[in-house]
């Protein structure tokens, strides 16, 4: 769960009450699903986040395991 906090706070700067209009999520939802980035709302996104809800699980637990690789690091 730390990670997945970690990452989403390094990828809402500056907009960490509003997920939905940083730059960075927005372009990776339209990387994604195809919607263009302009064009995300708050329901979209609120939408994607529950939809998807595993596919996100398992990108943090890959992320995860990506950081403890790259640092040396293995969780016991």
């Amino acid at each position: 769960m730390g990670e997945g906090l970690r990452f989403l706070w390094t990828a809402t700067r500056g907009h960490r009450l509003r997920p939905w209009r940083s730059e960075y999520l927005k372009w990776r939802l339209e990387t994604f699903t195809g919607k263009h980035a302009k064009d995300v709302r708050a329901g979209d996104f609120w939408r994607f986040a529950i939809g998807e809800r595993k596919q996100l699980l398992r990108f943090l637990r890959w992320l995860s395991e990506m950081r403890s690789f790259a640092t040396g690091y293995k969780k016991q």
